[in-house]
């Protein structure tokens, strides 16, 4: 099966920086095969047979600690997971210029809709959804100061969540794709 494992707060602002050659190693070394790294900010899709999403994170977050002496926080995906959040997200929404999008993808323990409960959305500003394993948000860039969404930052369901935006979750998907072919 293949898996995306995306780690939380690595490598931002010079704060937990981690090698990604080296992070590679580690997942070899915690017997995960296939290992590709995505960019820098922990992004690294593998493949493994046996363990369940909940154990591969343990497994996981124990060789990093090991190995780097951080205690990070690594979400773990299955292609189908990522597949039914890439399909949820609109093709219009972009991150470029105009337009700021999203991904918020969910630790286990909040990962249901209540968790919009806990968001300040301005639905004129904002257009903000959950599909299983995230919340997708989309607004456009000249209004991204006045986004209810921004209160986040800080929040406990901040710590919670592991942001991604969609060019790049829809990269990670890619190569998702082509590793379970």
């Amino acid at each position: 099966m293949v898996y995306i494992a995306l780690l939380r707060g690595i490598n931002v602002g010079g704060k937990n920086k981690i090698d990604m050659k080296l992070l590679k190693q580690t997942f070899e070394q915690a017997g995960m095969n296939d290992v590709v790294t995505y960019i820098n900010t922990g992004n690294i899709i593998f493949s493994c047979i046996g363990d369940s999403k909940t154990e591969l994170s343990r497994i996981l977050e124990e060789a990093i600690h090991n190995d780097f002496g951080l205690q990070i926080k690594v979400v773990v995906l299955s292609v189908d997971d990522v597949r039914g959040i890439i399909n949820a997200i609109p093709d219009t929404w972009k991150n470029d210029k105009d337009m700021k999008s999203d991904v918020m993808f969910l630790w286990d323990e909040i990962n249901d809709e209540t968790v919009l409960k806990n968001l300040i959305i301005k639905p004129n500003i904002d257009t903000v959804k959950y599909v299983p394993g995230a919340i997708l948000w989309s607004v456009d860039k000249k209004n991204v100061n006045k986004s209810g969404m921004l209160k986040i930052i800080g929040s406990n369901l901040y710590k919670q969540v592991t942001v991604r935006n969609v060019n790049t979750a829809r990269k990670i998907y890619e190569l998702m794709q082509a590793q379970n072919r």
